[in-house]
């Protein structure tokens, strides 16, 4: 149950009511911004709640159960608070958000009516549509260990046990030219056999794109030249110059653990657990089944 502040309380029961929506993001990195729906800025917690963006936000849906509180923020893009490319480089996944409302001729007298992190968001050029999940959302998170059949370590983590930043498994590149926004050619990666960065990890460091982070689709080689597919095309045209750094790939089998890396010892998946085969195999008369260990 919510208490309202005394000045918040004998507003609404006036009948005249003066209120508006604020939204309170902080990232990962610590920066705070404030977005309301009303046509001027308000001060909350400290921070200044720009109507710039003319930010909105549906109705909050929630329950008494566990079900998680939810709702949808919607508002313009700004280069100077909410950029297209932030959005893109992923820089908002994740964040804590609280959803106030504020009496905007006092915006002393305001109740938090939601807390959550940022969930989906979908973007345009000039809009974006974020998602907000409450904290309850964190009850459907997996938490401890999976039994799965591939490792659930992260590459180069305590539990893995290899150097992720060493030499032998990232490397510098710089793009010697463009195919698309999501394919490149570089130079200074000859060293490393082809497909070595498959599923790796790629991070720009310089150029339009710099801080961005990527998947590599596939890597290939021709000469001295590297020849790498990414996953999602790149917010910022890709130009010849830019810089960036590639971590090896690793797609968590237990073959790649072993051929790849020289690294089973450490591989945390459990390769012979049986699966659906073994379960539903058909059982002979006799006993015997054909279902059984993993091929």
């Amino acid at each position: 149950m919510k208490t309202l502040p005394p000045g918040l309380a004998a507003s609404l029961a006036s009948g005249a009511t003066t209120l508006a929506w604020c939204w309170l993001l902080t990232r990962a990195d610590g920066l705070r911004l404030g977005f309301t729906d009303h046509d001027e800025d308000l001060v909350v917690e400290g921070v200044a709640c720009s109507a710039e963006s003319g930010a909105t936000g549906t109705a909050v849906e929630q329950s008494a159960g566990l079900i998680p509180d939810s709702l949808d923020l919607l508002g313009a893009l700004t280069g100077g608070r909410l950029a297209e490319a932030e959005l893109a480089r992923g820089l908002f996944d994740g964040a804590a958000v609280e959803v106030w409302r504020v009496d905007w001729q006092r915006p002393a007298d305001r109740v938090l009516v939601m807390s959550g992190t940022i969930g989906e968001v979908t973007r345009t050029r000039a809009a974006f549509t974020a998602e907000v999940r409450g904290l309850a959302d964190r009850l459907n998170q997996p938490r401890g260990r999976l039994y799965q059949r591939s490792c659930d370590a992260q590459f180069g983590d305590d539990r893995c046990g290899l150097d992720a930043i060493g030499v032998a498994m990232r490397g510098s590149g710089v793009v010697t030219a463009a195919r698309s926004p999501r394919a490149l050619v570089a130079a200074g990666l000859a060293a490393y056999a082809p497909r070595w960065f498959d599923a790796g990890r790629l991070v720009w460091t310089g150029g339009a794109n710099a801080g961005a982070v990527v998947a590599v689709r596939a890597h290939a080689r021709t000469g001295a030249s590297a020849a790498l597919d990414l996953w999602e095309p790149m917010p910022e045209p890709i130009s010849p110059g830019d810089a960036f750094t590639v971590t090896a790939g690793c797609d968590k089998a237990l073959a790649t653990c072993r051929d790849k890396f020289a690294n089973v010892l450490n591989f945390r998946g459990f390769p012979d657990l049986p699966g659906n085969d073994y379960a539903v195999g058909a059982v002979a008369p006799g006993g015997d089944h054909d279902g059984g260990r993993l091929g």
